[in-house]
């Protein structure tokens, strides 16, 4: 009897654990650049004398989808969507660099370009500010130009430059912040390559009708495990009758 309810406990723990998943997926769906995780159920070996077949299920999050996200356009100078697979550089609260598809970007009152969290974004040697202007450009390469505030609004000059990096997918972890890093801890290169959309925002890659159909389909398996615990106890309940009249 007790084995049945630690597998059913443990089952719906499990369960538990891949509904978490699919739900912060589900509540992401309308988060600019965000990626959605993997879930899956892995046996592993019991620890300690037990006997070699004695396994257990635990779930697990395996990695994170970079398939890219729907474009929505927006018009807007500021906002871009990096083109292929890859990165906005940023720094963290730690001033270490993390690398993000959110191309909502601000300016703080200080003229420093920010995230539309507010992570410094980093240029060519550091966190990016800007002077104060009348109107901003944001190339395919990253590049910012901007006419200064009072100019005669006919000239733009090359200020900045972000850094846009690309990296293997099995070279990042999401953090639970939602932002990448690299496995290894060392900073990306610069990539040249990477292109920018401006006026355009890159949506989450989240499929909310199969986020839904996981989240239900989970749903019907934590009950039948607490089915079975309520059999287990019935069980145990009618043993005790019949030892009580013997």
């Amino acid at each position: 009897m007790d084995r049945a309810l630690y597998l059913a406990m443990s089952g719906g723990t499990q369960v538990m654990n891949a509904q978490a998943i699919h739900a912060n997926n589900l509540a992401n769906v309308a988060t600019t650049g965000f990626r959605s995780d993997f879930e899956q159920a892995r046996s592993m070996q019991v620890n300690g004398d037990y006997y070699p077949s004695r396994v257990y299920a635990m779930t697990e999050n395996p990695g994170t989808s970079f398939e890219q996200g729907p474009l929505q356009q927006t018009g807007r100078d500021m906002d871009i969507a990096v083109q292929g697979d890859g990165f906005i550089t940023a720094l963290d609260g730690s001033g270490q660099e993390v690398y993000t598809r959110a191309g909502d970007l601000q300016l703080t009152v200080a003229g420093q370009l920010v995230t539309g969290t507010g992570l410094p974004v980093v240029g060519a040697a550091g966190p990016i500010f800007l002077p104060p202007l009348d109107q901003m450009a944001i190339s395919e390469d990253g590049t910012i130009s901007i006419i200064p505030q009072g100019g005669d609004g006919t000239q733009m000059a090359a200020l900045n430059r972000i850094k846009l990096v690309s990296a293997e997918p099995e070279s990042l972890v999401k953090g639970e912040d939602g932002l990448m890093r690299t496995k290894n801890g060392e900073m990306l290169e610069a990539n040249n390559n990477v292109q920018v959309l401006s006026g355009f925002l890159e949506g989450s890659n989240v499929n909310a009708v199969e986020e839904m159909t996981n989240i239900m389909e989970l749903s019907r398996r934590f009950e039948m495990n607490i089915k079975v615990m309520n059999t287990v106890r019935e069980n145990e309940n009618a043993s005790a009758r019949i030892l009580q009249r013997s």
